[in-house]
């Protein structure tokens, strides 16, 4: 088991020191957040809170996520990055790929690609995107940035998308994983037959097991049972080292573990001393007992 530590909304001089103590307690990656903007007038709903309130993000900072790992990564050695997930659809691919491959190479292959369709038609409006076909959208553009970032020219003539034959340098000497987020049908699918791996947002266990469920029938049926696929999850088991067994025993790769509920519309107060001693009494508690 690999343990993600998963941390967004707060101070940003935080990350840095956040990042540095979750490597040194033993933790195999960090969460790095997306998120482009907050209007002003929406009736949109979030997918992943009971009464699909957003207002937890209003005046909640988010560093651009691309900059934020590179950041990170300078400042670190052996933590990797998951965007937790980059808003694929509304970003032009090519240039999606070139950052992408940039934070690679730059952090010695420690960036994982966690990406996702955005459940918000205002963030394809501002970007000047459409929002109708948003998933043919995704699923073209990830094929772009997995083609161009495995190195040599590559080009791409989709629905959607129209790529000449390019390339790009430097990119990462090896592949950069791709994970896919969402918990509907369309993007547990988008991860067997797309992906590297499947990230989750949390939420009922009993949800957690029917999605689960579904992705090793996808997998069956496309044949891909025995290929390598990384499931990463955010479980209220990842917190006891009988409860790491339990997900160990359905297959899961990578907990994501947090400290705070991130949906609080008030702002972070707790302090960074106290964020950092809660990574040491989860390591203390549950990695090293685990390893």
């Amino acid at each position: 088991m690999r343990f993600t530590y998963a941390e967004a909304m707060t101070d940003p001089a935080f990350y840095v020191p956040l990042a540095q103590a979750a490597e040194r307690v033993g933790f195999d990656s960090m969460t790095v957040a997306d998120s482009i903007c907050y209007p002003e007038d929406s009736d949109s709903v979030y997918p992943y809170t009971p009464d699909g309130n957003r207002e937890f993000l209003e005046n909640k900072p988010f560093v651009e996520a691309m900059i934020l790992a590179m950041a990170l990564g300078a400042a670190t050695t052996t933590l990797r990055f998951t965007t937790f997930v980059l808003k694929l659809p509304i970003r032009p691919p090519v240039l999606v790929a070139k950052q992408a491959a940039s934070v690679a190479y730059m952090t010695n292959n420690r960036l994982r690609l966690g990406v996702g369709v955005s459940p918000w038609p205002e963030d394809f409006q501002v970007m000047g995107v459409p929002w109708e076909r948003r998933g043919k959208r995704t699923d073209e553009a990830i094929d772009i940035v997995r083609g161009l970032t495995n190195g040599g020219y590559f080009e791409y003539h989709g629905e959607i998308y129209d790529v000449p034959s390019i390339k790009l340098n430097p990119v990462s000497t090896q592949p950069i994983p791709i994970l896919i987020g969402g918990h509907s049908d369309a993007a547990l699918r988008r991860a067997v037959v797309r992906g590297d791996g499947w990230t989750h947002a949390g939420g009922d266990p009993e949800e957690l097991d029917r999605m689960l469920e579904k992705l090793q029938k996808i997998r069956a049926a496309e044949g891909k049972t025995d290929a390598p696929f990384e499931i990463h999850v955010a479980s209220a088991d990842a917190f006891t080292v009988d409860g790491i067994k339990r997900l160990e025993d359905k297959g899961i790769t990578d907990v994501i573990v947090g400290f705070r509920n991130s949906y609080e519309v008030a702002p972070d107060a707790e302090p960074l001393e106290q964020k950092i001693a809660n990574l040491e009494n989860y390591a203390e508690s549950v990695i090293d007992r685990v390893a």
